[in-house]
């Protein structure tokens, strides 16, 4: 099940002509638009709930010109979930790009191969066994994702890399998973297994700071490998003996690349829980906007801010006062998209 375009619309692409000229404008205007939907929906949501707070005060409790109930309200209360709604949209969307990528599948990305149920998995075993701290149970969760891709990865090779196979064998791991988290979560006490529960729906309800500035750090460092990696990934798609013949090795890189989306997806899974679909759905409707010949890391970061900002939005105030946790209304989404991505495939055949 294959999305990408023919390799003669990849290398047109990267040839720098008028082809490529007109792709690189229309990319960036769809990127810049997709960013400052994001940013808006951001702001809305800072001004709207029990206590709204009109626009002119929210822009000026940003540029420091706050009294003291709208500074702790805006950005004590709201930002921190708003910047990591931003954040972990970006890291997602850029995730399921790499792996879509490397796969050229449009169902290759993290939340169907299974690296979000790894890292759920590690950090599930944490807070069973050492309680629900949360560098304790973000670290388990980093583990965990980077052992899921481990055993995917070494259990997808045979003389070489396939993108389907790895996706085959990511469903059957993830399914084995799955079911391991729910004897962990039933074999729980109480209490841990009501935290966990909470924590596999991916929800950014309780986030504060202390969540936002460590994964702010971490995604930081990753943003800037991706962008080092951008020229290999899409080098790849030209095919591996293609790639060589311009000069990259394809092994370390897709190695890298690897290692680096599940970084990505890791660090949204610690912090606020797995949340499904954005991965899947935010290379594909950024590749469509921007009609371009491959999904890109930069059209698929802004779409999955754009897409996990307005599903946050959306659990806030769908039915206020009670507040959803955002994987609830991205996995609604997500799943109509799905069923749209497979017919649309399947009447391609």
């Amino acid at each position: 099940m294959s999305v990408q375009a023919p390799p003669r619309a990849v290398v047109l692409r990267s040839a720098g002509g008028g082809f490529g000229i007109r792709f690189g404008v229309r990319h960036a205007l769809v990127v810049a638009a997709l960013l400052a939907a994001a940013l808006a929906v951001g702001v809305v949501s800072l001004g709207t709930g029990d206590f709204v707070v009109p626009l002119g005060d929210v822009v000026g409790a940003l540029l420091g010109q706050g009294d003291r109930r709208t500074n702790l309200v805006v950005l004590d209360w709201r930002l921190p979930r708003v910047l990591l709604a931003l954040m972990l949209g970006a890291a997602l969307g850029a995730a399921g790009a790499i792996f879509q990528s490397i796969t050229r599948n449009p169902l290759g990305s993290p939340d169907v191969i299974g690296f979000d149920t790894g890292a759920y998995t590690g950090g599930l075993l944490v807070i069973i066994t050492t309680g629900t701290g949360y560098l304790a149970t973000a670290s388990g969760a980093l583990l965990g994702g980077f052992a899921t891709a481990v055993v995917v990865y070494l259990l997808a090779y045979r003389r070489g890399f396939h993108g389907f196979r790895l996706i085959i064998v990511g469903i059957g791991v993830a399914a084995m998973l799955a079911s391991l988290n729910t004897w962990l979560i039933l074999s729980a006490e109480l209490n841990v297994a009501l935290a966990a529960a909470a924590w596999s729906s991916g929800s950014l309800n309780a986030v504060g700071w202390a969540q936002a500035v460590p994964a702010a750090a971490v995604l930081l460092v990753l943003w800037a490998v991706a962008a080092a990696m951008s020229r290999r990934l899409h080098l790849l798609e030209l095919g591996d003996d293609a790639a060589t013949a311009l000069g990259v090795r394809t092994g370390r890189a897709r190695l890298v690349l690897v290692v680096l989306g599940v970084a990505l997806t890791a660090t949204s899974v610690a912090a606020a829980g797995p949340i499904a679909f954005v991965a899947l759905a935010a290379p594909q409707l950024a590749r469509r906007l921007s009609r371009s010949a491959g999904v890109t890391l930069a059209g698929a970061a802004a779409m999955g801010a754009l897409l996990l900002t307005a599903s946050d939005y959306a659990a806030q105030r769908l039915f206020a006062p009670t507040q959803l946790p955002v994987g609830v209304v991205t996995v609604s989404v997500g799943g109509v998209y799905l069923i749209w991505l497979l017919i649309t495939e399947a009447r391609r055949r």
